[in-house]
């Protein structure tokens, strides 16, 4: 009893800087949970375009949760549109207020897709948080159809209101 007494002391001295700094990096994990669904009309090209996106992103640090977002663009008489979630092998790098969403394999989620044309197998995605905003910077052609890309847009993380980047 006498040795615990005397080694408990130091055990705690020892301890409790650890323990304060695995909580400190925990806590300082960048998380986002985000949801959010939108649509704009406009003019291009002299042709009314709709715009429709809608998504669910739940990261912590480099860590995916939840990924998930469709991204259609619509110009009679056609339209287009761009998919991404889980199941496309996604991998992220947290920042500091942001991340970037990658792809391990974007050729096999490409023909996984059924787009067996073309060549534009990039895929990144670059969430930055800014305040209560959400900026979606995406250059992910290879999750596209007909489609260059998905829209880059912003969301409001508190009202769920977008903005279309111009």
């Amino acid at each position: 009893m006498k040795n615990i007494r005397r080694i408990a002391p130091r055990i705690i001295r020892l301890t409790l800087p650890v323990l304060a700094s695995v909580c400190a990096a925990s806590a300082m994990a960048q998380q986002l949970d985000a949801r959010f669904s939108c649509s704009a009309e406009r003019n291009q090209d002299g042709e009314p375009v709709v715009y429709a996106d809608s998504g669910t992103f739940r990261l912590n640090g480099n860590r995916i949760d939840a990924f998930k977002w469709e991204s259609a663009l619509f110009n009679p008489p056609r339209s287009a549109d761009c998919s991404i979630d889980e199941d496309d092998g996604l991998q992220a790098e947290a920042r500091e207020n942001a991340w970037r969403i990658t792809l391990q394999d974007a050729h096999a989620a490409r023909i996984k897709r059924g787009y067996k044309f073309g060549s534009r197998i990039n895929c990144s995605i670059r969430l930055e948080r800014d305040g209560d905003a959400l900026h979606v910077k995406p250059t992910c052609p290879a999750l596209c159809g007909s489609r260059a890309n998905f829209s880059e847009l912003s969301v409001d993380l508190k009202t769920g209101a977008c903005r279309y980047a111009d």
